[in-house]
């Protein structure tokens, strides 16, 4: 291998491309319109523009691919994660087109990309799976009968693909066809195949799964196991390795079953078997039972937590077993050290139901103490085109406890504007106390949501922290900036203000800050960040901006949902629209269906009452902040 081609972009690019480097390989790089001037592209030895914006258009295209590679004379290919990395036509094609194939053979991926077959071959295998319907017959009057022979609540999946695409908990029949015919609609439109399985739904699942790595030698081992339970919407939120909390005897068992399932479809390359627990149902020793979900035939976005925990370069790995070498390591020799904790940064917003957020990355700084996998820097656009991942904030050290207080302290000193980020959401996250505890399923972001979202006033080390900082950054003004005291230091008076209007009085004093008189120690936990006209203090994921200037808040919010102003969260396809002029809603009812990023995002009334104006019609595009729907309140005049 000479030169390798990443059919990627963003970080996962940026990421081979390091690694590709130290071996001694050139690289290629590919890139959209819209990537023109990408980290990624900047990174590689050579690039080649393969199309317009849209991933169908350009990053989704074997053609362009190959095209790409043979205009420079790559002799590998390199999938990332996403995009075509478990296309098993492109793996057979890059195979046909006598190029290597950094990955697993197409029969693989075929066996493991579709659900219901993957889970017939482990059930085969041995390997316990998770009770439900993976049949051929995908008629409404079929589904209906079996999910009744399942039983409520059950789980509607996509058997092809993932990230919680075409993904659909039931928990009445009343809900089932709506929810199935949802799941069809997103199925086809993430990967071009609408067949669906139905599964029994674990009340309090963890969801763990297992990386491993085969080569053409029969050799296949396991490198321990992650947790992925911190999901919001089937999408992972934290990840961490080893996952906390199980017995030896489990991890034992599991990483077992992980190889079971690499030999059973004579597994070559990267693979992570994906397994649930069921932390509701355990053996006779009090493990919870473990059934096989998945298994993802790729580079997973969270390995760099294996690779912190085990020091091995999983990228390296699958170069070298691409390029037919053994194993690097055999199973007594893989080691694990210490707690990895990894967090992903999205530009998206908590407060709005995590919707996607788009704009210019003004300002990009990543706090110390983390591994830091990005692909955008500071001037970046972040569009609608793609995954809104700005970085992954990888944190290592000898125990979970530590691991984690290191990740909030990495986060909360993480600095972005120009998006809404999910940054304070991620350190309340993990510093919550039940998390740092132990209590760790697929439900907790939903069960602790209240205590995830809410403000707390800052504390007085956090006021101290803030005011020494913009004490040192503002000087003294004006004919009574000191006030001098007998026998004592002269002091300075000063004021802040919060956003809301709420002040703040203190004295700056030599020997610190005071406030009420009183001398207060700044937080040593407390990050300052300077912004225009003041600070902002950040501890454990809350924050607060202090402003030179009272801000002059009035207490007046701008029109939305409160207000019958039913809004565009963000642009995207109106693929629904389900009232008209004068139709009567009720509080949840749904009013219209915006597809945006491939996820569908339903718009339901806020409150009883009539709708007033429809401002858009079904199939037309949409712009951030549209008007799509006017209610008006029940009783009150239209």
């Amino acid at each position: 291998m000479k030169k390798l081609l990443i059919a990627n972009r963003g970080e996962i690019a940026c990421r081979i491309i390091r690694t590709a480097r130290r071996m001694g390989i050139a690289t290629v790089a590919v890139y959209s319109e819209a990537d023109a001037h990408a980290p990624h592209v900047a990174a590689a030895d050579e690039a080649v523009l393969i199309g317009p914006a849209p991933a169908r258009e350009s990053y989704l295209l074997p053609e362009k691919i190959l095209e790409a590679a043979r205009a420079t004379g790559a002799d590998a290919i390199h999938p990332g994660y996403g995009f075509l990395s478990e296309n098993a036509d492109f793996a057979e094609a890059v195979r046909k087109a006598g190029l290597i194939f950094v990955g697993p053979s197409d029969q693989a991926i075929r066996v493991m990309g579709l659900k219901d077959s993957a889970k017939t071959k482990m059930k085969t295998a041995g390997v316990p799976v998770t009770p439900g319907y993976m049949g051929d017959d995908q008629s409404l009057p079929r589904l209906e009968r079996m999910a009744e022979m399942i039983g409520y609540p059950l789980l509607i999946k996509a058997v092809a693909g993932g990230g919680g695409k075409g993904m659909r908990p039931v928990h009445a029949k009343a809900e089932f066809t709506e929810a199935l015919l949802a799941a069809k609609r997103e199925a086809a439109a993430s990967f071009g195949h609408d067949g669906v399985m139905l599964e029994k739904l674990i009340a309090t699942p963890r969801h763990v799964e297992v990386q491993i790595f085969g080569d053409s030698h029969g050799n296949i081992v396991h490198l321990f196991e992650r947790d992925c339970s911190l999901q919001r919407r089937h999408q992972k939120v934290i990840e961490e390795a080893p996952a906390p909390g199980l017995s030896g005897e489990l991890r034992h068992v599991l990483g077992i079953a992980a190889v079971t399932a690499g030999h059973a479809i004579g597994y070559e390359n990267a693979g992570t078997v994906e397994f649930i627990l069921d932390m509701d149902d355990r053996d006779e020793a009090g493990d919870p039972k473990f059934y096989f979900m998945e298994m993802n035939t790729r580079l997973q976005v969270e390995h760099p937590v294996t690779e912190a925990i085990t020091g091995q370069d999983l990228v390296e790995w699958q170069i070298r077993i691409a390029r037919g070498e053994m194993l690097p390591l055999m199973q007594d020799a893989i080691e694990c050290h210490g707690h990895a904790v990894e967090a992903r940064l999205y530009a998206e917003n908590p407060d709005r139901g995590f919707l996607p957020s788009t704009g210019t990355l003004s300002r990009l700084a990543f706090g110390e103490g983390a591994r830091i996998d990005t692909g955008v820097e500071q001037g970046g656009e972040v569009t609608v085109h793609y995954d809104p991942m700005i970085a992954k904030v990888i944190t290592h050290a000898p125990t979970r406890d530590e691991a984690l207080a290191k990740l909030v302290a990495a986060l909360d000193r993480t600095v972005v504007e120009g998006v809404t980020t999910n940054r304070g959401f991620l350190a309340r996250l993990a510093a919550h106390p039940a998390f740092v505890g132990g209590e760790i399923d697929t439900g907790f972001i939903a069960r602790h949501e209240v205590s995830l979202f809410e403000s707390a006033p800052p504390p007085p080390s956090v006021l101290a922290a803030a005011a020494a900082q913009w004490a040192a950054a503002t000087p003294a003004q004006g004919p009574f900036a000191h006030r001098f005291r007998l026998n004592l230091p002269p002091v300075s008076p000063a004021a802040f203000w919060e956003a809301d209007g709420t002040e703040h009085r203190f004295e700056i004093a030599p020997d610190g800050v005071r406030f009420e008189g009183a001398a207060q120690a700044p937080g040593r936990d407390t990050a300052i960040i300077a912004i225009e006209g003041g600070v902002e203090a950040r501890r454990r994921g809350q924050s607060w901006r202090f402003l030179s200037e009272n801000p002059g808040w009035a207490g007046h919010s701008a029109a939305g949902p409160a207000d019958g102003q039913i809004l565009a969260p963000m642009p995207g396809k109106l693929i629904g629209l389900f009232v008209k002029p004068g139709d009567k809603v009720q509080a949840g009812d749904r009013l219209a269906v915006l597809e945006a990023m491939k996820m569908e995002h339903r718009l339901t009334a806020p409150f009883d009452g009539t709708v007033e104006a429809v401002s858009s019609e079904a199939g037309a595009q949409v712009a951030d902040g549209m008007l799509l729907v006017t209610l008006a309140r029940a009783g009150e005049p239209g």
